[in-house]
């Protein structure tokens, strides 16, 4: 669950239910305490946007009114493929049916603030197939769409069948062919692609992810959450912290009852880190890093200063980046090629400081 547009500071908390499975399954009545303690805690903008990512089971899809009075007005709906079959491959636990019918009910309950979340590149996908499910889900999608390429977690049964060759993912080139079909469908039909993977349609954006692309601070809150937040240092200074909290619901659980916290990792973020986290996320944002937002965090190096080289002009000849007086920014060709890019502009963030 993430609770976007906190005002004390500008922090957004984000709650992780990995104890759930999913926050959906929690009851109605829990996300209302969470969502009032929070609160109590922190004055609430009333235009603050309260996220509720959604399993589109029969179950979950029945609670949606309750989550509505509980204090939700966004929710993110996983349907991730329109493919029967692949769901069973993804180990889904709804049907095709349930999603649509979660989708339709939710578009009822919260018009205009329904995201959906699709997977591609799964074992047997293939791009007619997806270029179908694209045009089905246009029929029913809201305002917003999510769409991630299948990521292989060891230890589950899916990579365990890869590893033994029993299936196996599409070729490389058909997975790109496949995110930039979705890309150009998806602009055909009025979506901004306003970040790498997301897209929306009327600046609907997700305002709890552009906290992490455009590095604010968040708070994390539940097993495995991360956050990054400024806190006051014993001397008073001001440093800003990576926290991660205990994995393992059980353990997060006796910490809680315990210690009050079960915050098991406390880093603090170094110059370059904080820096790397900034280019990194921060130019996967179609507006990219403005030197406002730059200079803000190294006001003694501007974004000129570091990225006025052959490297970067080159980039900017092939129309993949742009480096203006707007700041720094990938073409909409240079954000399907950006992992490629950034490690370049990171190696030339550390040669900079190091002068």
């Amino acid at each position: 669950m993430c609770i976007g547009h906190i005002v004390r500071g500008g922090v957004v908390i984000v709650i992780s239910t990995n104890i759930l499975r999913t926050p959906s399954l929690a009851e109605p009545e829990t996300i209302y305490s969470v969502i009032n303690t929070v609160k109590e805690m922190v004055k609430f903008s009333n235009q603050g946007e309260v996220t509720l990512e959604v399993n589109p089971t029969i179950l979950e899809k029945a609670h949606l009114r309750d989550f509505k009075s509980a204090g939700i007005n966004r929710v993110s709906v996983g349907v991730q493929t329109l493919d029967s079959n692949a769901l069973a491959v993804l180990g889904r636990d709804h049907t095709v049916k349930s999603a649509l019918e979660c989708v339709h009910d939710a578009r009822v309950l919260f018009p205009g603030s329904v995201s959906v979340d699709l997977i591609f590149g799964f074992p047997g996908h293939s791009l007619s197939a997806w270029k179908r499910e694209l045009q089905q889900l246009l029929q029913i999608c809201d305002k917003h769409i999510s769409l991630y390429q299948l990521t292989l977690e060891r230890g589950t049964q899916l990579f365990k069948m890869i590893e033994k060759g029993l299936t196996k993912l599409p070729p490389e080139d058909e997975i790109v062919d496949m995110y930039k079909t979705a890309v150009q469908v998806l602009k055909e039909n009025g979506f901004e692609r306003y970040e790498v993977s997301n897209f929306a349609k009327e600046v609907r954006y997700s305002t709890h992810n552009l906290a992490y692309w455009e590095g604010k601070q968040y708070i994390g809150v539940g097993p495995g959450a991360h956050g990054r937040f400024v806190v006051q240092s014993n001397d008073g200074s001001l440093e800003r912290h990576a926290r991660i909290q205990t994995l393992e619901p059980d353990n997060w659980m006796w910490e809680i009852e315990r210690f009050n916290h079960a915050t098991r990792k406390i880093v603090k973020q170094t110059k370059i880190d904080i820096l790397e986290e900034l280019l990194a996320l921060g130019m996967r944002i179609c507006w990219g890093i403005s030197h406002q937002r730059w200079n803000q965090r190294c006001p003694q190096l501007s974004l000129y200063d570091i990225f006025n080289s052959d490297i970067v002009s080159t980039y900017c000849s092939a129309n993949l980046l742009k480096l203006d007086n707007r700041g720094l920014r990938a073409t909409p060709e240079g954000m399907d090629v950006l992992d490629s890019i950034i490690p370049d502009l990171i190696l030339l963030l550390h040669q900079a400081l190091a002068r």
